[in-house]
């Protein structure tokens, strides 16, 4: 498996990946699939320090990570958000694992204090592997988040980048 920066070229595979989540999971709040230029978009906008990679296995495209900013607001800019999503497929195969391990080396790298994860649902194969990380759950917001006819919370997850050895 390969880890390297996500290329126009992969954008088809990131947007096949995430929109099946769009329509089938709880851990994404978007309701409706993303077109070409919101994709567009997400590329640009991923650059250092906010990289967006890609893991590939046998040249397929079989997962996605990004680095995105936590909040707009100046106090905040050494916190970031990840995002890890693996082809529905290749679960179990530890490319999520290789994914979020690339996102901290980059946090650090980057001068990022602060890794958070917002995970909805209680999903547990994503609290696994943020804990698998060195994340800890900080807390919680209650019945958030609104989708497939039901109320959904999202625990907020941490790394400090200064806790990883």
């Amino acid at each position: 498996m390969e880890i390297r920066a996500a290329l126009p070229e992969d954008i088809p595979a990131v947007s096949e990946i995430y929109n099946h989540y769009v329509r089938s999971s709880t851990c994404t709040f978007a309701t409706e699939p993303e077109g070409p230029a919101y994709w567009e978009k997400w590329l640009s906008d991923h650059c250092e320090p906010y990289p967006a990679i890609v893991a590939i296995d046998a040249g397929r495209v079989t997962g996605w990570a990004t680095l995105s900013r936590w909040n707009n607001r100046c106090a905040y800019r050494f916190s970031v958000e990840d995002s890890v999503y693996v082809l529905q497929e290749c679960h179990g195969r530890g490319i999520g694992r290789a994914l979020l391990k690339t996102l901290t080396e980059y946090a650090r790298r980057f001068g990022h204090r602060n890794v958070i994860a917002q995970i909805a649902d209680h999903q547990a194969a994503s609290e696994k592997l943020h804990a698998s990380q060195g994340f800890r759950q900080v807390g919680c917001l209650d019945r958030i988040g609104y989708k497939f006819d039901r109320w959904i919370d999202v625990a907020i997850w941490q790394l400090r980048i200064e806790d990883i050895p």
